[in-house]
């Protein structure tokens, strides 16, 4: 039997009691309709005695949802002080089943959230059909969901977190182009690096789309929910970031023949012979374009890098980066090469790319800050020609 919360305020009653208003600068929209809410938590697959973590509950649309499928634990993480309070009363109308985090959700690591819960579901084995009785579910801001996903597809692909625990599924919601991008198959326009990143690791399904006119305040874009199951194995047996790297190149230049993209991987002085040695070992046509490679050329790719890098480059991964993402796009902007696109995904990468690295030093071999532009640019330059003489020996 589903869960009935005892009488609440309809929702847009709750907003106004509570003086809630969506923040612009933290791209916030609220789903008021309690069914596509519903809906939600019903295309998730929670069932009674699962338990769920919510990412981003908002003023608790999804939230009542989800309790009122029959959830018997729900954790939610809300960054913004304003929705504790509504938050709490819905905890207090839930009869100790649900529990708040008040935390950064890009900077939160959710397997802690059950780590020390000895009354969790039981982990149930990757290579098992069975999925645990645990979900992750969320409708997310637009300006975290690029990052959070990739987040979350990494620890996926390193089963650690709450992947710890079996194949959790995930459920989000995203702008519908981008939503569209994670679940797009070979040779559609709409192919890029994260279509890659979420199909070899989990099968990304469109479940349905919601129109803007469900929020408030109403987006300029409609919204498509998407749940990701995981993949027994991954398609790719690279790591994570060698396959993210890669697509990254590969798909910077998706005009242009792949093989464009793919020397701007290596050194300027090896990489016409570096490129067309791993073309012609994966038997990939160099003026194919990145939308028509399937994930299996992707796979070929992926490894046949890694074995150059292993075996000739002695690759070292260096991340140079500016003080801050407000100075990065202040520099952006200021040389006016940059489309607001591709704008938006500079500094979408840079974020991503400080999270990884405050979560793990050792990620990349060298960090450049490069708050001073020519005491950067020399040390690069130095680590270059470091690398050249070892060539040389």
């Amino acid at each position: 039997m589903k869960s009935r919360l005892p009488p609440l305020p309809a929702l847009r009653d709750f907003i106004h009691m509570y003086r809630l208003r969506a923040k612009k600068i933290l791209s916030q929209n609220y789903l008021m309709d309690m069914n596509i809410n519903r809906k939600i938590a019903k295309h998730a697959k929670v069932n009674e005695n699962d338990w769920v973590i919510e990412i981003g509950s908002g003023p608790g649309g999804i939230t009542r949802g989800i309790l009122e499928a029959g959830a018997s634990r729900l954790d939610v993480v809300e960054i913004d002080n304003r929705f504790i309070p509504p938050l709490q009363h819905l905890a207090e109308a839930a009869d100790s089943r649900m529990f708040i985090h008040h935390k950064d959700a890009l900077r939160t690591e959710i397997g802690d959230i059950w780590k020390k819960e000895p009354n969790r579901p039981s982990s149930v084995p990757w290579h098992d059909s069975k999925l645990p009785q645990m979900h992750v579910i969320g409708n997310l801001p637009f300006n975290i969901a690029s990052p959070l996903i990739i987040k979350y597809l990494r620890d996926m692909s390193y089963r650690r977190g709450v992947w710890e625990y079996g194949r959790v599924p995930l459920t989000l919601t995203f702008q519908l182009e981008v939503a569209k991008r994670l679940c797009s198959p070979i040779a559609c326009d709409t192919r890029s690096r994260i279509s890659i990143m979420a199909q070899y690791v989990a099968e990304p399904k469109l479940v349905f789309q919601i129109s803007g006119s469900c929020f408030v305040p109403r987006p300029q874009v409609d919204v498509g929910v998407v749940r990701f199951v995981p993949r027994k194995t991954p398609l790719v047996k690279t790591s994570f970031e060698v396959l993210e790297k890669l697509c990254r190149q590969v798909f910077h230049y998706r005009q242009k023949y792949v093989e464009k993209g793919l020397k701007t991987l290596y050194p300027p002085e090896m990489e016409n012979e570096m490129a067309d040695e791993l073309l012609k070992k994966c038997r990939i046509d160099p003026t194919t374009t990145s939308i028509k490679l399937g994930m299996e050329q992707f796979a070929d790719l992926a490894e046949g890098y890694n074995e150059q890098c292993i075996s000739h480059l002695d690759a070292r991964y260096i991340l140079i980066r500016a003080p801050s993402i407000k100075l990065l796009e202040e520099r952006l902007r200021a040389r006016g090469t940059e489309t607001e696109e591709s704008l938006k995904k500079r500094l979408q990468h840079a974020e991503e790319d400080l999270v990884e690295i405050e979560k793990n030093p050792t990620l990349f071999d060298k960090v450049i800050v490069n708050d001073d532009l020519e005491r950067a640019y020399k040390e690069f330059v130095d680590l270059l020609r470091e690398d050249l003489e070892k060539t040389k020996k």
